[in-house]
This record gives structure tokens, C-alpha cells and sequence, in this order.
């Protein structure tokens, strides 16, 4: 087999469809967000971001930066080595117990990226209990169905965000066997919510285990930040309830939380705990000083609603098509992948705006989108710049605005 000219030839096919994905090569600036500079073929040049998922901004914020310098000073770069051997830092320690009160629970249990806390939980979790069936909403992020299919676990999905199709799934299981439902509070790429309570009924009704991936919402919702779970006032409810770090809170990493005795159990089983370098200090003490930060205050939170309303009622008014959600995901819907890579390039090269286009296996075909994230440290005149901007692109596209 010529192996150099598969890769290529599979290369050649994504970049003919629209799909190949360009990493755009931007410097974050601290105190200078959303603004970045961009190192492009022309050179360096100031951007605006409008598709972080750094979405208040925290990446930047003095106490998270204060927190990180004094970290390296006093521990240096890197952990060390696994939480198992030697890399179990006190700043791992004192994280987890910030994340387990943040969800009001006992415990939790901290890995190295959103990611790795899906697939090595679900895996461990769902392969573990003999017998043990999940029941995943159609809509779940890849970690969640990559842990899955990894645990081989017997497995039934249900209509996305229908409570009524989850009962006819797990009405249908045997009574006696072991059952996960797993599902996300804001899903990253429509916006929409899930309706916790209702899924919450229903799994109580049926002795299912219940496992909700906040990673979109932590930080964000909630008078603390816990996410929509604690706005709804059902956390105590859910069993499992896994984040980021590397979102709202602005740093890197995952985590899972819940009763001592299940995170205990996957902290001794998972292998995508025990075998990998721990985080470095310096990211577990900036993570807690940003839910620290959170935890008490609601600037953030408040600025990031508002500008949320504003880019919707700008798109609104120009007739910029978008999907209208509950959450703060604003999806600027294009519907083709070469013309949604098109548009990106163009606000990127002629207004100076930093936007990813967004297709399969990402989204379904047709639904290929931008994705713009506002967040409060956007200002009134970003907004302004942007909705310009797409307003321009449109009518020089011709293309057909929102009814």
C-alpha cells in the first residue's frame, strides 16, 4: 500500500468538500481579550475572537493569573508524574474540594482535560456493573459516545432532548438490570437545554443512574456558577455531574463529581485516570481561584446574558440568520460547508474577525454554521463591528436573509 498517497488522497477529498480544517494561528494577549493577534500570510494583525469557548473572559483574570505565577514559584512546571505516583500536588487536593462543593457533593475526582473525564468515566462505569445498559441522548458529545463504545456496554439511544421517548427506552429494559442515562445540560452547538427535571423523574422512576455533562453551563448558570443543574435546582438529583476547567473557568481540564464512593471506585478502576501525568499545579491553582472567583460573584455572569441579548437582537434586526436558543450559544446558520469556510475567511481577512466555521462531522451536513460566542469582555462597538460585518458579507454573497 502506498500509505503517503491514502493520506493524502483522504486530505485531498476533505479540502474539495469544504470540511478540511485550518488552524488559525492567533496570540492571546492577557488583559487584552477578545482582542488577539492574528499570524497570518500578510503578517501580524489584530483580530477580534468571536468563537472562544473562554466565555467570561477568566482566562485572564488577575486572581487566576496571580494564582498560577504563585504556583510555579513555589512548585514549579510540571506534576510529576501520575496522581498514583508522586504526581498528587496539594493543589490537586484542594481543587477537587472546591468542584465537589460548587456541585454540593461529596466528592470529585480531577482529570486532565473535559474529554478524558467523559471516556474514562462512562468506560469504567458503564463496563463495570455487570450487565449495565445506557441510555444516551442522540445528541451527546463524542467523549460520552467514545466512552461508550469503549465500555461495550449495551447501549439505546433516545430522541434528543424527549423525556417521553427516555421512558419508552428504559420502560422497555428489564427492572433488575443496571442502567446509566447520560446527557448534556447545553448542548455546544444548537444552544438548546436540556430539560433536567423531567429526565431526572424519569430515571428516578425506572433506578437508573444519571450522568449529566455540564461542560457548556458550568460557571455560567446558577448563583455560583454550579451550572444549569443548580439553576434548576436538581443537583442533588444527578448522580454524576462532569465539567471542564477549560471553558467558562478559563484554564484546562475535566472533572467528574459525585458520592465519595463513585468517584472513589473510578478514581481506582478508570485507566484513563491512573496512567496519565496528572495536571500541572500551576492549572489546578488557577482553576480554583476561578471557581473561588465565580462562586461569589455574578458580574460576569450578568455582563455575559447581556451581551448574549444584544448580538441576538443585532442579528435579529439586520436579518442575519440564526438558531434561537435559551443558552448563550449564538449559531449563525450558513448550511454549506464551502460557503460557511467563504464567510469565515472573509471576516477574517477583510473586517479583521475571528470566526470558525463549524461542519460534519461536527454538525450534520447542511447545517455547517458559525458558531459566535460572546462573552462580557466583548464590547458595544465589537458587537456593532461584527453585525456590520456579516451584514456586508451577506449582500455581497447575495444571500438570503433571516424571514
Amino acid at each position: 500500500m502506498n500509505y503517503e498517497s491514502f493520506f493524502k488522497d483522504q486530505l485531498g477529498k476533505l479540502k474539495s468538500e469544504g470540511r478540511y480544517r485550518f488552524f488559525t494561528d492567533i496570540e492571546r494577549r492577557a488583559g487584552e481579550f477578545p482582542k488577539a493577534m492574528h499570524h497570518g500570510p500578510n503578517g501580524l494583525r489584530e483580530v477580534t475572537v468571536w468563537c472562544s469557548n473562554d466565555y467570561l473572559g477568566m482566562g485572564q483574570h488577575p486572581a487566576v493569573l496571580r494564582a498560577m505565577h504563585e504556583a510555579i514559584e513555589k512548585s514549579g512546571a510540571g506534576a510529576g508524574g501520575t496522581r498514583n505516583i508522586s504526581g498528587t500536588n496539594h493543589y490537586h487536593v484542594l481543587l477537587e474540594r472546591e468542584l465537589a462543593d460548587l456541585h454540593a457533593k461529596e466528592a470529585a475526582l480531577l482529570f486532565t482535560s473535559g474529554y478524558v473525564s467523559n471516556w474514562a468515566s462512562i468506560s469504567t462505569l458503564a463496563a463495570s456493573m455487570p450487565g449495565c445498559v445506557v441510555v444516551s441522548d442522540e445528541g451527546n458529545h463524542a467523549s460520552m459516545i467514545e466512552g461508550l463504545r469503549h465500555s461495550r456496554a449495551e447501549k439505546r439511544l433516545f430522541k434528543h432532548n424527549d423525556p417521553a421517548d427516555l421512558r419508552r427506552k428504559l420502560a422497555d429494559l428489564d427492572p433488575r438490570q443496571p442502567k446509566i442515562v447520560m446527557f448534556e445540560s447545553v448542548y455546544s452547538m444548537d444552544g438548546d437545554v436540556a430539560p433536567l427535571s423531567d429526565i431526572c423523574d424519569i430515571a428516578e422512576e425506572f433506578g437508573a443512574l444519571t450522568y449529566l455533562d455540564e461542560v457548556h453551563a458550568v460557571g455560567l448558570y446558577g448563583a455560583r456558577g454550579g451550572g444549569v443543574s443548580e439553576r434548576d435546582g436538581v443537583r442533588d438529583r444527578i448522580d454524576v455531574i462532569e465539567g471542564t476547567l477549560g471553558k467558562a473557568f478559563g484554564v484546562m481540564g475535566g472533572y467528574i463529581t459525585g458520592s465519595a464512593a463513585l468517584c472513589d471506585f473510578v478514581r481506582s478502576f478508570a485507566s484513563g485516570f491512573i496512567f496519565t501525568t496528572s495536571l500541572p499545579p500551576a492549572l489546578a491553582a488557577g482553576a480554583a481561584a476561578s471557581i473561588r472567583h465565580l462562586k461569589t460573584s455574578s458580574v460576569e455572569r450578568e455582563g455575559h446574558q447581556e451581551r448574549v441579548r444584544q448580538v441576538r437582537e443585532r442579528l435579529d434586526a439586520a436579518g442575519i440568520p440564526h438558531l434561537h436558543n435559551p443558552s448563550h450559544i449564538v449559531p449563525v446558520m450558513v448550511g454549506d460547508a464551502v460557503l460557511c469556510k467563504r464567510i469565515g475567511d472573509e471576516l477574517l481577512d477583510r473586517f479583521g474577525i475571528y470566526v470558525q466555521p463549524i461542519n460534519y462531522p461536527t454538525v450534520p451536513r447542511g447545517t455547517e454554521r458559525l458558531r459566535v460566542t460572546p462573552s462580557p469582555v466583548h464590547t458595544a462597538a465589537d458587537v456593532d463591528h461584527l453585525v456590520g460585518a456579516l451584514s456586508s458579507i451577506w449582500a455581497d454573497l447575495g444571500l438570503r436573509s433571516a424571514a
